[in-house]
């Protein structure tokens, strides 16, 4: 099989996939496949050529401004790097492989749409299958301690995508380090958490960890890349939770514990259901609305799914009375301590009434 690589000196992405592209052909000839690949060079000038090919094992069609145009133009290159395959006749196997190279590697041989219905068989077999062997070369824990797999058979899994440089994935694993801990601490709950880094360098990943009481996928291993495009992660932070058989449960975990934190876990739809249905009592328990001392408008009961309380500071989830002119946040009552405090909100506030007007709480900006 004879492949064309379309690429040049001065593309950044040309320049990243080029070592994906040498080692797959390394293993494919150490395993004595027919291929050959012929690198058409897009550079400006014949410095960059030169430079470029200097990191290639492959053979070379000679720098040529107006080759590269016929041969750009007959296979229809919009872009580059472009990795077309082709048969014996010369036709095109495959319109571009360079995706194929960067999710498989050598795997992706030969290249071909049945091929590729094949890889996409096998990544839904993994994804579906509960077989955590399978998605897994290694994985660590906090003291860099390999951990065979087999620790996570028969526990709620919950496989974190994230890197250090995010600062929503920052945010949401401090909410997801909350949860975990208080999951973990009751014997009754089996429940693990891996970290899988998409952080662009060893010491970013060194980073995300540190901040992380679970296990990890090692930054080396390529199986961290497999488990991207084996659960279609498209965008950071996610959370894919898995039950303790190894099935998905849910590919939306950080809503999950954004909304539920520890109280919805094992995070099954019975669980969620039952969640919801006790938060709809709880919310016929409280007032429709009350009033604060420490704020000069009605404080309203609303379910805003989450919020940060201006008494405490802290993050709530579900009810909380709010403000509608300024949006003052507070955390609901204990139902038992619900009739207190109404009785000495109504007192504290008619008693604010006299009070020189240097020591009332301020009015909140924009109201």
């Amino acid at each position: 099989m004879i492949c064309l690589l379309f690429s040049a000196n001065w593309s950044r992405p040309c320049k990243a996939f080029i070592p994906q592209l040498v080692q797959a052909y390394n293993a494919l000839k150490d395993t004595g496949q027919e291929l050959e690949v012929i690198f058409v060079s897009f550079d400006r000038d014949e410095n960059g050529f030169n430079e470029h090919f200097k990191s290639m094992p492959w053979l070379v069609v000679p720098f040529n401004v107006n080759l590269q145009k016929i041969l750009g133009n007959l296979y229809k290159v919009n872009q580059i790097p472009s990795f077309i395959p082709l048969g014996i006749d010369t036709k095109m196997l495959a319109k571009d492989a360079v995706g194929l190279i960067k999710d498989y590697g050598a795997d992706a041989f030969p290249f071909t749409k049945k091929r590729q219905e094949e890889l996409k068989a096998i990544d839904e077999a993994k994804r579906q299958g509960g077989k955590l062997d399978e998605l897994f070369n290694g994985i660590k824990n906090t003291f860099d301690v390999e951990v065979h797999p087999s620790v996570l058979v028969g526990k709620t899994i919950g496989l974190y995508f994230g890197a250090h440089w995010c600062p929503p994935c920052r945010d949401f694993t401090v909410q997801l380090v909350e949860a975990y801990s208080d999951i973990i601490n009751d014997k009754n709950q089996e429940f693990e958490v891996v970290f899988i880094s998409t952080d662009r360098d060893h010491k970013e990943f060194d980073l995300s960890v540190t901040k992380m009481p679970w296990l990890a996928v090692p930054f080396d291993d390529k199986s961290r890349q497999d488990l991207c495009r084996i659960f279609e992660v498209k965008w950071i932070p996610s959370l894919i939770l898995l039950g303790p058989d190894g099935r998905t449960i849910s590919t939306n975990g950080r809503a999950m514990i954004s909304l539920y934190g520890a109280r919805g876990f094992p995070f099954t739809e019975p669980k969620i259901l039952e969640i919801e249905a006790s938060l709809m009592k709880e919310g016929h328990g409280l007032p429709p609305q009350v009033m604060d001392c420490k704020h000069e408008h009605i404080l309203k009961l609303e379910m805003p799914k989450a919020f940060i309380c201006d008494f405490c500071k802290k993050r709530g989830t579900f009810w909380a009375f709010s403000c509608d002119v300024c949006g003052y946040d507070l955390h609901p009552s204990e139902n038992e301590n619900l009739e207190v405090m109404r009785e000495m909100t109504t007192f504290n506030c008619a008693m604010a009434k006299f009070l020189p007007k240097q020591d009332r709480a301020p009015t909140p900006k924009g109201t």
